[in-house]
């Protein structure tokens, strides 16, 4: 009897180590919950608006590392589909500069513009370029211009321009400041149109003082 009991006691072991062989050797089922994946928004880059004034001294800054005696010549803004002008503001601003040590000139552009094929975000500078043959480059400090392009719109819309606009709401509004040489001062040209030459009508005001000035028409 303890023989049979003995064999019993052996089979009964070696049936419960082939079952836990096999649990351990068997794979479970296991269920993968994947998370479904997320497209993240894509993100919208605004263009920024800018007075006269905030990319002008943006670009003087850059105009002055180019060369130490570089001078504002002109600064104008640019009309396009993220901005008419109106309220002083554009998301391109250009100012021409010259060195009259080295006798040339450089255009500095200041951007604030999203549109494909526009001037890349901030301020970037053109290739040098000569003083024309036998012309009189006209210069200013850059401290003569004290009035930004807001108050010049404001004055402008005060002295006929809010009647031009009166039709067309969307009337485009461009800026041209330079030296006047007869004054010698610096004067903002507010052109009711896309440029000097395409305009519905100009006013005149002085960029040192804000006091309006004239009217006028296109220039030929």
């Amino acid at each position: 009897m303890r023989i049979v009991r003995q064999a019993a006691l052996v089979i009964v072991f070696v049936t419960l180590a082939i079952l836990l062989i096999s649990c351990s050797s068997s794979t479970p089922n296991t269920v993968s919950a994947e998370k479904p994946s997320v497209t993240p928004a894509t993100e919208v880059k605004l263009p920024s608006l800018y007075t006269g004034k905030a990319c002008f001294s943006r670009m003087v800054d850059s105009a002055q590392r180019w060369q130490a005696d570089a001078m504002p010549v002109q600064l104008e803004s640019e009309v396009n589909d993220e901005s008419t002008g109106q309220d002083g503001k554009a998301t391109v601003w250009r100012a021409r500069f010259a060195s009259p040590s080295r006798q040339q000139l450089r255009t500095f552009t200041c951007s604030g513009s999203r549109l494909a094929g526009a001037a890349p975000f901030g301020v970037t500078g053109s290739v040098e370029s000569p003083f024309p043959p036998h012309a009189i480059v006209q210069v200013f400090q850059p401290t003569y211009l004290l009035v930004d392009s807001d108050k010049a719109f404001t004055t402008a819309q005060a002295h006929g321009g809010a009647a031009l606009m009166k039709d067309d709401p969307k009337q485009p509004v461009y800026y041209f400041a330079t030296l006047d040489t007869k004054s010698g001062g610096v004067h903002w040209f507010v052109s009711y149109g896309k440029s000097m030459d395409v305009t519905d009508g100009i006013g005149v005001i002085d960029a040192s003082t804000g006091k309006y000035l004239q009217a006028t028409g296109p220039r030929h």
